[in-house]
Parts: C-alpha cells; structure tokens; sequence
C-alpha cells in the first residue's frame, strides 16, 4: 500500500496523492534542503499570497521538518483554493507515509482528513441553480 521507491542516491521518494473539489494533486518528497516545487516553479511564485503561504507551510511548522525534505507536486484541476488545499493534504499525507509518528499530531490538525464537499450538481426543472425554484406566477 505504502509507495516508498529507492532512488540511485541511497535515499526514498514517498509518493502521496491529495484531493480537494476538483483539484488533485501528486506530491513526490524525498531528503533535501527544503526546496518546494509546484509545476516546475517555485511554491512561492505559483502560490504568491501570504495567506497562502502560511497555509502551505503550516503541516511542515507543526512537524518542525521545515527544511528537511525536497517537495515536488504536480497539481492539476479545481480553482486556486482548491489546489492550494489539495497541497496541503497531499504534503501531509507523504509526511505521514515517512515517518509514522507524525501522523498523530497531523490528524489533530485535520490535515490528513479529505475534505469531501464538492460543488452540487444542477436538477434539471430549475431554474438555472442546484437549489432555485421556478418563479410562480400569481396572476
């Protein structure tokens, strides 16, 4: 189940996959300096708000495993919320994949918890929405 590959260097690639709405994203960690790449950029530059950097960071902050790992995400799908939020759960998920230990404090945070809500889909009859009802007329 678990996806550890060895690589030529005598180190591991941990493979995870995080999901949010549509967007999903495939996260590759293994030994490093730190470094985080997004679709061949650098996470601050896909992902260039503070906000945003915050969020990314905060399952490496409560790890304290900052700079230890190379993280490379291939993330495709959804809006920039989305995919912002699908980093996160897949960087938590390949944290816990390497060391068991974390995996307690993550799940505390919620960080390992797929987010299921997605966009509701439109009945046919309405008017237009997934909720809206058609205007009644009264005369």
């Amino acid at each position: 189940m678990e996806e550890v590959k060895k690589i030529k260097n005598n180190g591991e690639i941990v493979y995870a996959v995080g999901r949010r709405k549509e967007a999903l994203a495939r996260v590759r960690l293994s030994k490093g300096n730190g470094q985080i790449m997004v679709n061949g950029k650098p996470i601050g530059e896909y992902f260039s708000s503070f906000i945003s950097q915050k969020i990314y960071s905060k399952p490496l902050e409560i790890t304290k495993t900052l700079n230890k790992y190379h993280i490379s995400i291939k993330v495709e799908g959804g809006g920039r919320n989305a995919q912002l939020e699908a980093v996160v759960h897949g960087i938590s998920r390949a944290l816990s994949k390497t060391d068991g230990s974390l995996r307690p404090i993550l799940k505390k945070e919620k960080f390992l918890t797929r987010d299921a809500r997605v966009k509701e889909r439109r009945k046919y009859g309405n008017a237009g929405k997934a909720r809206a009802k058609k205007q009644s007329p009264k005369r």
